[in-house]
């Protein structure tokens, strides 16, 4: 009884992390992508000093990624897929640390974001063995 209780619990706290992680990465790559590159620079002023197009691909990553957490588990095709998607977005705020450590930024943000990806990758590692 209490494995049910605690496999329960850690579902929903998954789902909300899932959903919060979503959320923000989706809220990064609409300012990425649709923002004007001056607006944009005043809230990340890395923005302003990197190509265009850089900023543009970070954004589609965040994009894809806000999406590969929710949709496959949400739908349940292919739900295994949220394990790459988290494990995909530690690689990415790997990159963004190296990044931001590189030019002398706090890579806070980062951290905190990859331990939350970490986290789902561990809990929804089951489901990618399916895929395999």
């Amino acid at each position: 009884m209490a494995i049910r209780k605690f496999s329960r619990w850690l579902h929903t706290a998954l789902w909300l992390t899932q959903v919060l992680l979503s959320v923000t990465l989706v809220w990064a790559a609409w300012m990425k992508l649709f923002q004007p590159a001056e607006a944009l620079s005043a809230t990340w002023p890395w923005t302003g000093q990197v190509p265009p197009l850089l900023v543009k691909l970070t954004g589609i990553a965040d994009l894809l990624a806000g999406i590969g957490l929710i949709l496959p588990a949400w739908t349940n095709i292919r739900p295994g897929l949220t394990f790459f998607a988290a494990a995909g977005v530690v690689l990415l705020m790997v990159c963004a640390m190296v990044f931001h450590l590189s030019r002398g930024e706090s890579p806070v943000f980062n951290i905190v974001f990859g331990a939350l990806a970490a986290w789902i990758a561990w809990g929804r590692r089951e489901g990618a063995a399916s895929l395999c």
